[in-house]
């Protein structure tokens, strides 16, 4: 028998020290993390596009696990994660947000790196492309992404998220003794 309810999307807002992030999920696991203070509309328009119909349910409970791990992140004591997580993207995005998620800790490659690393070496630009459209900031960690020369190129959340985020794991990485090449 098929199911014509709409999908729900649970969402809640993670308020920790200057972070103020929307965070969605379905029943599945995290599937939106979003930019740094900005309005409910960014997880508005990515839920209209990615789960067409879907219902929009404020659960600060549900999600509570999920705001749990990022707190420890940003206070540098977590170093992964172990949410699951209900990836919404074509079968080439999914491979190169897997790549992201074997990026270590404090640590950085660029886009050519992933490319390689999922065995396209001519895909720098889809590579690109797919990093961008990554609607898990933070736990798939594109902001560990850089340009080749080591510049810090686009990211969603804006160069100043992403330089934060950067300079907070090699804060922490530090602090443990990690050696981090960023």
């Amino acid at each position: 028998m098929e199911n014509n309810a709409s999908p729900q999307l649970y969402w809640t807002l993670l308020s920790h020290e200057d972070w103020n992030i929307h965070l969605a999920a379905t029943s599945e696991g995290l599937c939106f993390a979003g930019s740094q203070n900005q309005p409910m509309e960014e997880l508005v328009q990515w839920a209209k596009t990615k789960l067409p119909g879907s219902v929009l349910i404020q659960n600060d409970q549900l999600l509570q696990p999920y705001k749990d791990e990022l707190i420890e992140y940003f206070q540098g004591r977590r170093t992964s994660f172990t949410v699951p997580f209900d990836y919404r993207g074509t079968s080439f995005q999914l491979e190169v947000w897997r790549a992201l998620n074997g990026i270590p800790y404090g640590q950085t490659k660029s886009y050519s790196d992933i490319a390689n690393l999922i065995q396209r070496p001519a895909a720098v630009r889809a590579v690109g492309t797919a990093i961008g459209a990554n609607p898990i900031l933070i736990t798939v960690p594109c902001h560990r992404v850089i340009g080749k020369n080591g510049a810090l190129t686009g990211y969603r959340g804006g160069i100043e998220m992403k330089k934060r985020l950067l300079q907070l794991e090699n804060e922490a990485a530090r602090r443990e003794g990690v050696e981090s090449l960023a």
